[in-house]
């Protein structure tokens, strides 16, 4: 673990509206909190979509999510509590536990599912969906399981950060990706904590509170289960995040739009109705890797 510099902006962002995520359940009945949907994949692109999971309730996830089907964007999983167990049919397996993250690209097509290894006990984390630019969408599939370990962190000022995707203060995530340049940090302020992070101005961001609160130089306040859109004003330089009185733990996720046409149906992910229908019928005849 390093130490950075604090990074001192001329034009933080400010936030332009605040989301509340809509709770649903997904695979075999387990809860979640949708934070990122369908009505949002426009304005947050080159994301789609963002779970949240988080229960004590083995009844609320042991079913996990079986077999299902995924084509043209990458999965995220980043567990902060409990044991998942991934299979593809690509070949690939692996485990993520504690703090570690599962990442997959789906490309052209893979079926894959996700197991509880655990039967009591907390289960939570996050899933981010990220989209692949027109001429990856039917690439290779890829998988890679990142442990806690392998995700680097820095701490400054009061703040733990943990480099999932990009790059902060000189030090590179665990990941990166050439064309959307995905920025995916996991933020832990101590009250009154702050914590400052250059932005391209072209990219789309948002900040997601899961304990404790955030506020902004506006007065803004964000309470945990929320996620703050940052507006995408001209001259920006990045964004400034200030802990309020309690603990806070908070995403802060960021990317290059595409500015590609999205055309989805359920977990095939295209950019027009025909590559769609084209999907399914490559999934209905069994030809997804």
């Amino acid at each position: 673990m390093s130490t950075a510099a604090t990074v001192l902006l001329n034009h933080p962002r400010e936030v332009e509206r605040l989301v509340a995520g809509q709770p649903t359940s997904d695979g075999a009945g387990v809860k979640l909190n949708r934070v990122l949907s369908n009505n949002l994949q426009r304005r947050l692109d080159p994301f789609l979509m963002l779970d949240h999971f988080g229960t004590d309730n083995p009844d609320d996830y042991i079913a996990g999510f079986p077999d299902h089907p995924h084509r043209g964007f990458e999965t995220i999983t980043y567990m902060l509590n409990g044991r998942m167990r991934h299979r593809d049919s690509a070949g690939h397996e692996g485990l993520i536990s504690d703090g570690g993250v599962q990442w997959m690209t789906a490309g052209r097509g893979v079926i894959h599912s996700e197991t509880p290894e655990q039967n009591e006990g907390r289960m939570a984390g996050f899933q981010l969906w990220l989209n692949l630019p027109a001429k990856d969408k039917l690439c290779q599939p890829w998988y890679r399981d990142i442990t806690s370990a392998e995700v680097p962190e820095f701490e400054q000022d009061g703040v733990k950060v943990r480099v999932i995707a990009g790059e902060s203060h000189g030090v590179a995530g665990a990941v990166q990706r050439q064309h959307t340049e995905p920025l995916y940090l996991d933020l832990s302020l101590a009250p009154g904590a702050r914590f400052e992070q250059p932005l391209p101005a072209g990219f789309n961001a948002f900040v997601y509170v899961f304990e404790g609160g955030l506020k902004f130089e506006s007065g803004c306040q964000v309470p945990p289960g929320r996620m703050a859109i940052l507006a995408n004003t001209p001259g920006s330089d990045g964004v400034r995040l200030t802990a309020g009185e309690q603990p806070t733990r908070a995403l802060l996720i960021a990317g290059r739009p595409l500015n590609e046409p999205i055309a989805q149906y359920g977990p095939f992910v295209m950019n027009t109705e025909a590559e769609l229908v084209q999907a399914v019928r490559d999934f209905q005849a069994g030809r997804l890797a």
